[in-house]
């Protein structure tokens, strides 16, 4: 037998508690996808240290840098390329725990994608030792490191700034 719920038990049993009108610790959507400014790298840093991903070398590349920020202008998210056309180094998507899996690092992938186009960009190249299965999903594939070419090998994350034990994952930019 179902419980007799009334709208406002209902709510709660959504995960509202009462007084609120949206569940606490579901992810809500970012209000913007933008480019990243200097003023971003702090917020970016703090976002790539709590997910213990690389986070130096940020600065001399914000300016192809994404945030994606949420109702109060914080930065919950963000994703960022080194380029040496045609190719480019994918580097640094992250988004903030209670914001993960509700399809963020997707919106900020594909906006990158689009910027991407502007910076001469038709391949993707990438290091990671947590996220293979995420851009796996998205059509990246495992290849050896010294298949990329020789600018993204020079890059400080190919040169030391990512593990030994590092994934390179590398596919063509979609449009």
């Amino acid at each position: 037998m179902k419980p007799n719920l009334q709208p406002r038990d209902s709510a709660v049993a959504a995960g509202v508690p009462p007084g609120h009108s949206e569940p606490i610790g579901r992810p809500t959507p970012p209000r913007r996808i933008e480019r990243a400014t200097e003023r971003d790298i702090p917020a970016i840093v703090a976002l790539l240290r709590e997910a213990g991903l690389p986070h130096d070398e940020i600065a001399p590349h914000v300016a192809r840098f994404l945030v994606a920020r949420d109702e109060h202008d914080s930065v919950i998210g963000a994703i960022g390329a080194e380029v040496h056309a045609p190719d480019a180094l994918l580097r640094s998507l992250v988004v903030a725990p209670p914001q993960r899996g509700a399809g963020l690092g997707d919106a900020l992938l594909r906006q990158l994608e689009k910027s991407a186009a502007g910076w001469g960009v038709t391949r993707w190249w990438l290091l990671t030792t947590t996220a293979e299965t995420f851009f796996a999903g998205r059509g990246f594939v495992v290849i050896s490191r010294d298949q990329a070419p020789s600018a993204i090998r020079q890059t400080g994350q190919f040169q030391g700034g990512c593990c030994r034990s590092a994934v390179c994952l590398s596919r063509p930019r979609r449009d």
